[in-house]
């Protein structure tokens, strides 16, 4: 016997996504685990019965485990912020790549597991940090040399400061190159 349920309104989606997001910031605290706020929200999927909350975080988890198998120990918030970054833009590439084919159910339902996993992202760094940051790690480089290894210096200074998984690898890309072309 085939039983049909009932299509929930984005509306009610969207809603459940917020209560998630106020318990998971309402129960995080300052040294919370990335692994941690996940399996919270497994639970609270788990209870309010949405079915594609919890298999779409239980798919990070999977990745995540297996991150921690091949590490050979748990992996650190940073790693685990990381995995939920590759598979946010995963979930949206292929959202566009179904747009595209003219499969706006699939594509909507990749939006919808990007928007799930973005509510646990916490956000990047701004332009104005990024910036600030990047001037201090010029200011302390020497800028001997050939062009690549001074850019390569600043990377290594900066990702020194700021964990990768909390900047847009592209924006401190281009803005360092950028302030290098400005000395």
């Amino acid at each position: 016997m085939i039983v049909a349920l009932p299509f929930r309104s984005l509306r009610q989606t969207h809603c459940k996504m917020q209560m998630m997001s106020r318990a998971l910031s309402a129960t995080s605290g300052i040294a919370t685990d990335m692994r941690q706020q996940l399996l919270s929200g497994v639970k609270t999927a788990m209870k309010t019965k949405d079915s594609v909350t919890s298999t779409t975080i239980r798919s990070i988890l999977s990745e995540v485990y297996a991150a921690d198998k091949s590490a050979g120990s748990p992996v650190s918030s940073s790693a685990i912020t990381a995995i939920l970054r590759k598979a946010t833009l995963r979930r949206r590439d292929s959202a566009i790549q179904f747009i595209s084919a003219s499969r706006l159910d699939l594509a909507q339902q990749e939006h919808r597991e990007a928007d799930i996993l973005a509510a646990f992202l916490p956000p990047l760094m701004s332009d104005v940090d990024i910036d600030r940051i990047l001037n201090e790690v010029i200011a302390e480089t020497t800028l001997d040399g050939e062009s690549r290894k001074i850019l390569g210096q600043v990377y290594k200074t900066f990702y020194s400061k700021v964990d990768r998984s909390n900047v847009d690898t592209n924006t401190v890309k281009r803005k360092a190159e950028a302030l290098l072309l400005n000395i």
